[in-house]
């Protein structure tokens, strides 16, 4: 029996046994945020479908490096896996001048999910309403207005980096440990600009909190229908969004992906799953493996390109 037949046999005793013991599925954020939130969501959904827990670990830092770093090397046997974002996929690759990971060659792409509108909020205190009144501002005092982010290299930084480079404007940056504590402090006044996620951020524009200014997507997002796109707001050619996608480490063997796949697809197809994440302010959605390997690859180049453009980086 040559050694490929050997290797696809073991494979497939492998995949027929999957997963005969707990998962753990790694959130590259800390407790309590959208990705937290939704991963614990897929999670009780995948283990009713395969008869084993899915045990959520948050392990947070260095912009969902420090995670994803973690993952890529493990046992590629299934039963470590993780849900990512376009921070650990996207912009990671040309944030980071020594990254411990490739992208599109560390990791097996289990199913993009989830893509996610941002919207450009500020605190009410900051006196303005509309986009072209926050550049006017910030023209007026270079440096003096501070906004907030998830973290250093986290999708917040970023699009709001690439706003100041299209608008031409300076302002300072607040780092947080992730997207809650940095949407706490904008609401509580302490920082007063933030690229929030729609979702989470939606009550507290309705409730009078914070101001929407503008929507990160080439659309408006379905559930903030009276915000304009930031195009609209008059910064030309403006379009960002982040997603979640769940992947394992590289060689997981390729029945257990499409284990994982399928499992997570009959969660998403469900109304209660369809609710969820349109009530989180995502699209859900379902992809095949190649599909997810495929924009990996689109959107690590898209946005490797934009980060050097506007000249970010970390050592």
């Amino acid at each position: 029996m040559t050694a490929a037949v050997l290797a696809l046999s073991a494979s497939a005793v492998l995949a027929q046994a999957y997963p005969s013991r707990p998962v753990k599925v790694v959130v590259p954020f800390p407790a309590g945020g959208g990705t937290d939130a939704l991963t614990r969501f897929i999670a009780k959904g995948m283990e009713q479908r395969l008869g084993q827990p899915f045990i959520v670990e948050n392990r947070a830092g260095a912009g969902t490096t420090l995670g994803a770093t973690a993952v890529a090397r493990s046992d590629p046997d299934g039963y470590t896996i993780m849900v990512g974002t376009a921070s650990t996929f996207a912009a990671a690759p040309g944030l980071y001048k020594r990254l411990a990971y490739d992208p599109n060659k560390d990791f097996a792409p289990v199913m993009l999910f989830a893509t996610v509108p941002f919207v450009l909020v500020v605190h009410p205190s900051l006196g303005v309403n509309t986009v072209q009144e926050l550049v006017a501002l910030a023209k007026s005092k270079p440096g003096g207005l501070t906004y907030a982010s998830a973290g250093v290299g986290a999708v917040h930084h970023i699009f709001c980096e690439l706003f100041m480079s299209m608008t031409g404007i300076d302002m300072k940056h607040a780092p947080y440990r992730g997207g809650a504590p940095a949407l706490n402090d904008v609401v509580a006044g302490h920082v007063p600009i933030y690229f929030a996620d729609a979702g989470p951020a939606a009550a507290l524009i309705k409730a009078g909190q914070v101001k929407a200014l503008g929507v990160t997507t080439s659309t408006r997002a379905s559930h903030l229908p009276d915000v304009p796109t930031l195009h609209e707001a008059g910064v030309t050619g403006y379009e960002a969004n982040t997603w979640q996608m769940m992947v394992g480490p590289a060689r997981m063997p390729e029945p257990i992906v499409q284990q994982l796949n399928q499992a997570l697809a009959e969660v998403m197809r469900t109304p209660e799953a369809q609710q969820y994440f349109i009530g989180l302010g995502m699209q859900p959605m379902t992809t095949t493996p190649v599909e997810a390997a495929d924009y990996i690859r689109k959107e690590s180049a898209r946005w490797t390109g934009i980060i050097k453009g506007i000249g970010v980086s970390i050592d």
